[in-house]
């Protein structure tokens, strides 16, 4: 009984990683209802996750404000651009909806297809920003490529992150739990799979730590020596200029 209370037990941890999960769940939630600041918050939720899934935790909400105090102004434009982009596929699809008599019906199929492209695009656009440094348009850019080169792994995150939604509607008995962990227990899942993904783009070993202990990554140029798998020749040149700290 005592090893099974022990800090270092696999129950104390998995009970330690859900306590951090949920912390992190509440400071991405109510930093995301004043709207704007979601991108920020997105991101750093985003590079706090990416740490837990590599086993570099640390001071969640210290992390969380670094982050999101660092990417705020290009998470912002980020966010921005994504919202309009949703808004305007949404508003289509509810145009097409509400007058089935004008438009065909094919053309509700293609829209719907366009928004679902767009999200799986979404799945990457923040987690890269969390992770590296790179100007808006590259990051968007290297969003769309990697969702293409690693369509399975994209498709699972993309509908990993849709679950929670589905759940709230569907069954409204767990609302509570979708509060505590709608945002980063999808998000943790989908960390674990883009975690490879992004490491062919690092450097083996990067993780250092601060002078109060708290993990760190540190930026690096990724210019040169890229890996070519999973990436169009073409592309490989403008992918991941520089590791984020």
């Amino acid at each position: 009984m005592d090893k099974l209370f022990n800090l270092d037990s696999p129950v104390m941890r998995a009970l330690n990683k859900m306590a951090d999960l949920l912390w992190l769940n509440v400071l991405t939630l109510l930093l995301c209802i004043p709207v704007i600041t979601g991108g920020a918050a997105i991101t750093a939720m985003h590079y706090n996750l990416l740490k837990l899934v590599r086993g570099d935790e640390g001071y969640i909400t210290r992390s969380f404000f670094k982050s999101f105090k660092d990417n705020f102004v290009q998470s912002t434009i980020l966010w921005l651009i994504c919202l309009a982009v949703f808004g305007l596929l949404g508003a289509d699809v509810y145009l097409v909806l509400i007058n089935p008599g004008v438009f065909p019906r094919i053309m509700l199929y293609l829209m719907l297809a366009v928004l679902f492209l767009v999200y799986m695009i979404f799945q990457y656009i923040f987690p890269l920003q969390s992770r590296f440094e790179n100007p808006v348009r590259r990051t968007l850019k290297n969003s769309a490529i990697l969702a293409i080169a690693n369509l399975p792994k994209t498709l699972a995150m993309t509908v990993i992150t849709i679950a929670p939604a589905l759940i709230f509607y569907l069954i409204p008995q767990a609302t509570p739990l979708v509060l505590m962990f709608g945002f980063t227990a999808p998000g943790y899942v989908c960390a674990l799979m883009y975690s490879s993904i992004f490491k062919k783009f690092e450097p083996e070993e990067e993780t250092e730590y601060g002078d109060d202990g708290e993990p760190e990554f540190h930026g690096i140029d990724m210019d040169e020596d890229m890996p070519q798998e999973s990436l169009p020749e073409e592309s490989t040149q403008d992918l991941m200029q520089s590791d984020r700290n």
